[in-house]
């Protein structure tokens, strides 16, 4: 069975919160960090603030939008201290 991870990676540079899912974190995050995404490559470098993994990929979307939503990016913020 295939695990699904949603993760946050931040950029310092920017003060930007990236929110996503995948199921290979270490690959996506490497495709993140060497500019392979369109929509994170303007604001490299991340570093990977939080992960967590989920049971499929349905609750991995779930768990993404919650953390995308005012309490979730509260939460993320509160991880990096602002």
């Amino acid at each position: 069975m295939r695990k699904f991870f949603v993760y946050c990676l931040y950029s310092e540079t920017r003060d930007r919160i990236y929110v996503g899912h995948t199921d290979n974190l270490d690959r996506r995050f490497k495709q993140n960090c060497d500019g392979y995404v369109e929509s994170t490559k303007p604001y490299r470098p991340y570093r990977m603030i939080y992960n967590e993994e989920q049971p499929d990929k349905s609750a991995a979307m779930r768990r993404e939008r919650e953390l995308k939503l005012s309490a979730g990016r509260k939460f993320l913020r509160s991880l990096i201290g602002k």
